[in-house]
């Protein structure tokens, strides 16, 4: 009794302005194949398959044939996320094959998908992504935050639970669980200031397929067996997420407890942070990170001449650079201009204020020589 969870796929998303359609492609072709070899009774989807609302053809076409080569192979369990359009992406859902099931519905959460592995019935409920605005009154909830309405979404799942004695039972849902921790890359959830919800909310049941984090985690909920689990991002979608393993995860119900194996996923192209001089950033030392997707900080005092084709002729796939420079001015307060300090000299405290050096002597007489210019001008006028 086997499940694939995965989720945060964002179809169509780019990266610094890099397409990334193949690297998604490299996933789905190696996702097929671990579902081939792992003999799974279905892949759950919890979410964000899609980057937009209304994504561009050729994302569609890709999730449509790796919906078509996956529900070859096995039931496939979709609920949109915060970035899908809920009724974009469950139209057609009740006329689709069997093995295609696209939960999108708040009114049917009560409603399982429901599989017979080893003899013993596995319920999955899809809980969409539920902005409480749109869901208090499908939940018939009053309180206008996302632990209202996931609450009552609950209750509807272990009302229905209880009346399937000896059933397994799984639930997708996409949000922030508190204690979790998230990366740059999320959409964020507030709704009146509060976009968490405790993970005691998923209390009943025995594994909870979360979605929206993009860092693979698990999530304890306290004095209960229920297993909780973010499956992350399948690709990285920002250099705060440089440092996670990115997996799906094998979960097995067979036993009294759930088994959790993380299945590692290919990695496109190596993200790392470079921080330091431009003379650093040029040595051997960063000779490991040439062919990586790079964001270089040049920490230089001065803004170094021709920085940007300099860095992109280092490391040919550099998605960032910025310069913040390192000093011993840098800090200071922002200077005091006042009526009897001179227009060279405002200026030259400028460039020390923005270089964090004081200028030099060819950078003073450039101002005078600016300064003279500019009286000329008033003068002839």
């Amino acid at each position: 009794m086997k499940i694939l969870h995965t989720s945060d796929w964002h179809l169509g998303r780019t990266l610094h302005g890099v397409d990334l359609h193949d690297a998604q492609r490299t996933f789905i072709d190696h996702l097929v194949d671990l579902v081939q070899g792992h003999d799974v009774a279905a892949v759950l989807i919890s979410g964000d398959v899609y980057d937009r609302a209304i994504p561009a053809v050729q994302t569609i076409e890709l999730f449509s044939d790796a919906l078509r080569r996956l529900s070859d192979l096995t039931t496939v369990v979709v609920t949109p996320g915060n970035h899908d359009s809920a009724s974009r992406l469950g139209f057609g859902a009740h006329i689709m094959r069997d093995s295609v099931r696209i939960l999108a519905d708040p009114s049917g959460i009560a409603d399982p998908v429901v599989l017979e592995c080893d003899g013993r019935p596995l319920a999955i409920y899809g809980i969409p992504y539920l902005d409480p605005d749109a869901a208090r009154s499908v939940l018939d909830v009053d309180e206008r935050s996302h632990t209202a309405v996931l609450t009552a979404a609950m209750d509807r799942v272990r009302s229905d639970l209880a009346r399937r004695p000896g059933a397994r039972a799984v639930v997708m849902a996409h949000a922030f669980v508190v204690g979790a921790e998230p990366s740059d890359s999320e959409r964020d959830l507030s709704i009146g200031g509060v976009q968490s919800v405790p993970s005691t909310v998923f209390d009943g049941v025995d594994y909870v397929a979360l979605g929206h984090l993009h860092g693979p985690q698990i999530v304890p909920v306290p004095d209960s067996p229920t297993a909780a689990r973010y499956s992350g991002s399948p690709l990285a979608f920002s250099f705060s997420e440089r440092h996670h393993a990115k997996s799906v995860t094998l979960v097995d119900l067979s036993g009294d407890r759930p088994h959790i194996d993380l299945l590692p996923l290919p990695v496109p192209r190596p993200l790392t942070e470079l921080r330091g001089s431009l003379e650093h950033l040029q040595s051997s030392d960063t000779d490991h990170a040439v062919d990586h997707w790079v964001k270089a900080i040049v920490t230089d005092p001065a803004l170094p001449l021709d920085l940007q084709a300099t860095l992109r002729a280092r490391f040919p796939h550099v998605l960032h650079i910025a310069h913040e420079p390192v000093g011993p001015a840098a800090g200071t307060d922002v200077p005091v201009v006042s009526e009897t300090m001179s227009p060279a000299a405002v200026t030259a405290d400028f460039v020390e204020f923005v270089t964090h050096q004081a200028p030099d002597q060819i950078e003073l007489d450039v101002i005078d020589d600016a300064c003279s210019c500019v009286r000329a001008v008033e003068a002839g006028a």
